[in-house]
């Protein structure tokens, strides 16, 4: 039975060096996604690894075999994707970019909200100009007529007010 084994991985091992990399470029330009085609190719190695008696039997091409293997995986795939109303193919060709969640950024906007009113009007003034409008100490000085150390001051004590208030996660 070992030698079995042994003998059935080393025909999956030469398979995958014999037509891993062909196998991957035609199943990633059916799905037009890298790591979808990745896992294909491997779903197509894990059924000729079941079905290696018959895939080496000397009856067809083996790489006939996978190939039609992985083009019907592929289509599966392809079906499922439209099925679930998807697009199966990358528009900007970044597959691992996550899309911003709208729900998250309207959330956020009304904690920050609810902690700004917390401060007082020059506190929430002076990190208007600073955080928000990114402008530097000496330019929000300028802007309210307060000296630059009076801007200083009143951001570190908005930004201490603000940490000590702020919800922190699992309290």
């Amino acid at each position: 039975m070992a030698t079995t084994l042994t003998h059935q991985q080393s025909q999956v091992d030469a398979l995958v060096a014999e037509h891993g990399p062909a196998l991957l470029g035609y199943v990633r330009t059916l799905v037009n996604d890298h790591y979808l085609a990745e896992d294909i190719v491997q779903e197509t190695l894990i059924r000729a690894w079941r079905h290696s008696e018959r895939l080496f039997s000397n009856e067809g091409s083996v790489r006939g075999w996978l190939l039609t293997v992985a083009r019907n995986l592929a289509i599966d795939w392809l079906r499922s994707a439209a099925n679930r109303h998807e697009s199966p193919a990358v528009q900007d060709g970044d597959a691992d970019r996550a899309e911003p969640d709208h729900a998250e950024a309207i959330v956020a906007t009304a904690e920050v909200t609810t902690l700004l009113r917390r401060l007082s009007t020059e506190h929430r003034t002076v990190l208007l100009h600073t955080t928000m409008a990114g402008r530097t100490a000496a330019e929000t000085a300028s802007l309210l007529g307060v000296p630059v150390g009076t801007i200083k001051s009143r951001q570190h004590y908005a930004l201490n007010v603000l940490r000590r208030t702020r919800p922190r996660p699992g309290r």
